[in-house]
């Protein structure tokens, strides 16, 4: 039997902001070019309506699959925007998820109703769609409320790396420098890391160790977290 509402309901959409850092260490951001209405031709975040019976993750999975290419991702829920008169089609609810990738990994693919899809730079953005630039600022603020107290490196950078890298990833993030001491001091006691009998290849100067994360301790930190005071 089907119930009939009394009130008309708002639509619910999903949205996905995916960061990563490419290997310059500039942060980025998936954006796809819309292919449909409203907004045709604009740069957006990959998302699109929920379907009957269809969770919001679940939702949020397959367009950025369909969308991009990309599946396979740990989605965090980041919020829910709802003002009246974000969507010209009409009053629609979004729910927002953010991830972290790294984009060495990933073969994006524009597909169904995206024109293109490709990483932005966070520096250089162009303007989005809906209220999608200010999802994506929203998102950059949890991202750096998050790394003061969760690992992040392990989805952004190589397997390998060096503390040069792992450091510039923090600065990129959080828009500030560091002191390259006091950062390493703060960052091994974490004990996190596990230092290998290698060196960085195909440099000029002076190869630097190469680091990997200690994969059960990393996950331990993501449940109980720490103070990484910076």
């Amino acid at each position: 039997m089907t119930y009939t509402y009394d009130y008309p309901r708002p639509a619910v959409t999903v949205d996905g902001v995916v960061f990563g850092i490419d290997q310059t260490n500039c942060l980025q951001v998936l954006l796809i070019q819309r292919q449909l209405p409203p907004y045709i031709g604009q740069w957006a975040l990959p998302g699109g309506f929920v379907r009957p019976g269809e969770g919001l993750e679940q939702a949020a999975r397959r367009e950025l699959q369909e969308e991009t290419g990309i599946n396979g991702l740990f989605l965090e829920q980041l919020q829910a925007y709802g003002q009246p008169e974000r969507d010209p089609r009409g009053h629609t609810i979004t729910v927002a998820f953010y991830a972290l990738v790294n984009l060495w990994d990933y073969q994006v693919k524009a597909a169904t109703d995206a024109k293109a899809a490709s990483w932005w730079s966070m520096k250089q953005l162009p303007a989005l769609a809906f209220d999608h630039g200010i999802i994506v600022q929203d998102a950059i603020s949890t991202l750096r409320s998050t790394i003061r107290y969760r690992p992040i490196g392990f989805e952004l950078l190589p397997i390998k790396f060096t503390l040069t890298q792992l450091q510039r990833l923090y600065e990129v993030v959080l828009a500030r420098p560091f002191d390259k001491r006091n950062f390493r001091k703060k960052l091994l006691k974490l004990d996190i890391l596990i230092a290998l009998d290698e060196k960085e290849t195909n440099v000029s100067h002076r190869a630097a160790q190469l680091y990997r994360f200690d994969q059960r301790k990393y996950i331990e930190r993501q449940k109980t977290g720490f103070n990484f005071d910076l």
